[in-house]
């Protein structure tokens, strides 16, 4: 699967020519069914919102005849599915129930699709491959991305056909409007999807509007699909979205060359949008009469119904029968989903975090089994990484300059990058381009083709190569990756691991290779946040990481990579820590310094130096973030009644704020003197070692502090 270039695909206009024979009589009439339920669906949720018996409400209206096309140019649990908000024709095509879609719009607890946690129209189906989408815009496209490659990796790789439920003829649907194509996150699928000629087919649904902003504001040319034509291996189809036939035609066509491996295509749906965007909208303040007028007259429903009476496929009693059937169906529905019983409260917090796997358990403790000489930090992720990769065939490696091979046959002798601090050196050698790989310069893409893959069943350790340049991937990491199974109510899940060398102390690292921040991250419910300081906790926690449930932000300071303190002998192949279980470097009994990174050997160095002036301080080494050792930090805070909190992150709204603020409130009687915090300078890390210096904690700062909080 290794990036297969591929030359450009036609753009093709499919033909009005012998559409009749698409579908039989039988099939016409499901076809229209779907659309008028999808749309009756709509003038239902509408008049409940309006009757204040839900909470939300936004409209498939205009675009059901392309959606219906899809569903059934699919196959539902066996193709994959990433929908946007619009799509309830696609999903009613799929199966999913109007029942179900009741049940989500009045946020009942038998709510299929999130328990009454997500908005309504936010499908989801693990049995029919209905993949819990978000409310944010494209971010699913690189979801597809990375459950099409999932699928690429399982062909090739013995024994993942069955751990991914691959057939090796799926293909991966995703649908977004055209508004959405302004996103990054469309434009790096694209790059992933072509460059590697995967099975995806886009479907953009073009109602001209995003919200309320035409689509000739923000899109060159008033049409995305002339803007990706130069896309090696793309296939163009464009397509009235409102002409039922014409549909048929181009998702036929579409999925028809996905399926055959030729690679992704994309289709343009022009589509009318006749509702406001959504309750809270109102489509009058920026639509002309005329131009309501005009969607009126290119309704799909009523362009499908004239279809069928103008080719004798269906006659005004029959489609007049289908409407009161549909209106008897959602009315008992309704009646079912307004009986439904709301939420327990008590369920609020459940499943945030797997209800299986919990890495903070008995079950990841296991005693080291030394070998060797000691070793730096790097050294003890590298074999790590490996044992588990030995142990462990779903596991894939990728990120930016993480491979080894070169290019060239020429030069196969190199021993390659493997990552720009070496973590990952010589994996790629080991287990080929299939399951270590280097990605584009996208952080966004790392971390959304990651989701994707671990949601078909694979295990990404992903590197995003400085935390400094995390950031753009930050949707990703907070509204799906922490989110997904909380929203999808233990529907779906995507545990995988997030590798990032973080922090200073680098001698013109400056500004951009120097940044801490993981009091963002704990901010993030469902994320797990992992920050070791030695060798031997690297191997331990990075391996729970691993073989935890749940996703992980594992960080390693880059200053402790191959520091000789923390070198120690590779503690086995068998050997994971728990989270949330703090360490004492140092036994006191005056003052407790809880702290953790790089910040660690200098507490400790600045603990040796007041011992000779009398102070005896303990060390507490936190481990991890997310979870936190809570019990661990009031254990050390009553054995000394005094506690300095020291981290290398900036001081205002560091996660020491956090851990000082529940001091102050749950162990107050505890505490002989003010709770003391140790951080940077509130700005970032300047280039000169001189400025480096003055704005990261150093062991004189913890030093005076100490002095201080003892001597209060």
């Amino acid at each position: 699967m290794k990036g297969s270039l591929v030359t450009n695909a036609p753009t093709v206009a499919p033909s009005a020519a012998a559409r009749r024979g698409a579908l039989s009589r039988e099939q016409w009439h499901r076809f229209y069914r779907t659309m008028l339920l999808s749309r009756r669906l709509d003038d239902k949720e509408i008049q409940l919102k309006n009757q204040s018996r839900t909470y939300f409400q936004i409209s498939a209206a205009g675009h059901e005849a392309i959606q219906v096309a899809a569903g059934m140019a699919l196959r539902a649990g066996h193709d994959w599915f990433f929908p946007y908000y619009r799509d309830r024709a696609l999903c009613l095509a799929l199966g999913v129930a109007p029942l179900e879609m009741l049940m989500s719009a009045v946020g009942a607890s038998d709510d299929p699709f999130s328990g009454g946690r997500q908005m309504p129209t936010h499908w989801c189906s693990p049995q029919l491959h209905i993949v819990s989408p978000s409310s944010a815009c494209a971010t699913q496209c690189l979801h597809a991305v990375g459950a099409a490659e999932a699928g690429e990796i399982a062909r090739h790789v013995p024994g993942l056909a069955e751990t991914i439920a691959g057939h090796g003829d799926e293909v991966i649907f995703v649908a977004l409007g055209d508004g959405s194509t302004s996103e990054g996150e469309f434009w790096e699928s694209l790059n992933t999807a072509c460059t590697r000629g995967l099975p995806v087919v886009y479907l953009v649904e073009d109602n001209g509007y995003a919200i309320s902003v035409p689509v000739e504001a923000q899109t060159p040319g008033g049409d995305v699909s002339h803007l990706v034509e130069s896309f090696p291996g793309l296939k163009v189809i464009r397509v009235d979205g409102t002409d039922a036939a014409a549909s048929i035609e181009a998702m036929r066509d579409a999925v028809g060359y996905a399926r055959a491996r030729s690679g992704p295509a994309l289709v343009r749906a022009s589509v009318t949008r006749p509702y406001s965007h959504s309750m809270s909208d109102d489509e009058r303040a920026y639509k002309s009469p005329a131009e309501r007028e005009d969607e009126a007259a290119r309704d799909p429903l009523k362009l499908c119904a004239a279809y069928l009476r103008a080719q004798a496929l269906a006659t005004r009693e029959e489609l007049a029968a289908m409407a009161a059937d549909v209106d008897r169906e959602l009315q008992e529905a309704a009646d079912r989903a307004l009986a439904a019983a709301a939420p327990d409260p008590g369920t609020a917090t459940r499943y945030l975090y797997s209800p299986t796997v919990d890495p903070a358990s008995a079950d990841f403790e296991a005693a080291p089994r030394p070998a060797g000489a000691p070793d730096t930090m790097v050294a003890a992720i590298n074999r790590t990484l490996r044992d588990e990769m030995e142990r462990d065939r779903r596991i894939v490696v990728f990120g930016e300059d993480v491979a080894d091979v070169s290019r060239s046959e020429l030069l196969a002798e190199l021993a390659g990058k493997g990552g720009v601090f070496k973590a990952t050196l010589g994996l790629q050698r080991a287990f080929g381009d299939l399951r270590v790989f280097n990605s584009p310069l996208a952080e966004a893409n790392i971390v959304g083709r990651a989701i994707g893959m671990a949601i078909r069943g694979l295990k990404p350790v992903v590197e995003i190569q400085f935390f400094d340049y995390i950031w753009p991937a930050m949707m990703q990491i907070r509204d799906e990756l922490s989110m997904l199974r909380y929203r999808s109510n233990n529907a779906f899940a995507c545990p995988l691991v997030i590798r990032a060398p973080i922090g200073g102390y680098l001698r013109g690292g400056a500004l951009y290779h120097s940044q801490s921040g993981e009091s963002i991250f704990a901010h993030c419910p469902g994320l797990r946040v992992v920050f070791p300081s030695t060798a031997a906790d690297a191997a331990g926690l990075l391996r729970t990481a691993i073989r935890c449930d749940d996703p992980v932000l594992f960080l390693e300071h880059k200053h402790l990579y191959r520091q000789t303190y923390n070198k120690e002998p590779y503690p086995g192949p068998d050997y994971v820590l728990p989270f949330g279980r703090s360490v004492v470097r140092r036994e006191g009994a005056d003052v407790t310094v809880v702290t953790w990174g790089a910040l660690v050997q200098r507490t400790l160095l600045a603990a040796e130096q007041v011992r000779q002036e009398g102070i005896d301080v303990r060390v507490l080494d936190l481990r991890t973030i997310a979870p936190c050792d809570w019990e661990g930090v009031a254990e050390a805070v009553r054995a000394t009644n005094r506690v300095v909190i020291a981290h290398e992150d900036q001081l205002t709204c560091g996660f020491g704020a956090e851990l000082a603020a529940r001091i102050g409130g749950e162990l107050f009687e505890h505490l002989d003197a003010p709770v003391k915090r140790v951080g940077a300078l509130d700005c970032p890390v300047a280039y000169h070692p001189v400025l480096e210096e003055e704005i990261l904690p150093q062991a004189s700062d913890i030093l005076q502090a100490i002095r201080e909080t003892a001597r209060f």
